[in-house]
């Protein structure tokens, strides 16, 4: 059973929410505001599998506790939800550390089945045993990966960790996501349409932005000279290449 925790102020909505995802199982509080979110998750370290957080919050917003947990070290899912499907208010959740959105007015059955994404993803990168690090060469075709080290770098996709020139870098499960995917397609041109739907599971007609902002994002992690890049690629009009041993 996955505990869940609601932050929303508008009552009747999280009461909804609490009802429908107690049916599916799940263990949920509420909290009405992001001061009381951050007390439970940062000064009690209560233990929750995710947490569904509005933005338009009395006091503190959705962004400003997304961003301080991730300060923290916090890095338990998160699925925003905002009041308007605006690229920018996308992108300013991915930047504050959300690993998912959805704008309102949203349908329940969407929400529990992102909410579900979130809760799958995390078990599919916290499965298995810790393996050994891994070269591009040696699993370039491989599936999965626990461990894998390129160039210097060591993703552990368990841990969702990027260690770099004796620096740990902590990934969201959306970045360590992305970065699996294109992993696993190794010197392989990875399409924008296969990142929102086999990534996020999105629609193809989905605003393609977000995922130029999470490779710049990426970028920043894992090559020398972000700007002049030599692992992430663009591939003009179509997406992007992964080259581990460039």
């Amino acid at each position: 059973m996955s505990r869940v925790l609601i932050v929303e102020d508008e009552t009747h909505l999280a009461k909804g929410l609490q009802f429908n995802l107690e049916a599916e199982g799940h263990s949920v509080q509420l909290v009405g505001d992001g001061e009381s979110a951050l007390d439970l998750l940062l000064k009690k370290r209560e233990d929750f599998d995710a947490v569904v957080l509005d933005v338009m919050l009395p006091g503190k917003d959705g962004f400003t506790v997304a961003t301080e947990l991730r300060a923290a070290k916090r890095f338990v899912p998160v699925l925003m939800l905002t009041a308007r499907g605006r690229p920018e208010d996308v992108l300013k959740g991915f930047a504050s550390g959300a690993d998912d959105y959805l704008p309102k007015p949203f349908e329940l059955p969407i929400l529990l089945a992102r909410l579900q994404g979130l809760l799958r993803r995390r078990d599919w990168l916290q499965e298995g045993q810790a393996a050994q690090p891994t070269s591009a060469k040696q699993q370039s075709h491989d599936a999965e990966y626990d461990v894998f080290s390129f160039a210097g770098r060591t993703i552990d996709f368990g841990k969702l960790e990027l260690r770099v020139n004796g620096n740990t870098i902590h990934l969201t499960l959306m970045e360590a996501e992305l970065l699996r995917h294109l992993i696993r397609n190794n010197d392989r041109v990875v399409s924008r349409k296969s990142i929102l739907e086999e990534v996020w599971g999105l629609h193809e007609d989905t605003d393609t932005r977000a995922i130029d902002n999470f490779v710049v994002r990426l970028r920043r992690y894992i090559e020398d000279d972000p700007a002049k890049p030599v692992h992430l690629l663009t591939v003009r009009g179509v997406g992007y290449r992964f080259i581990a041993d460039p």
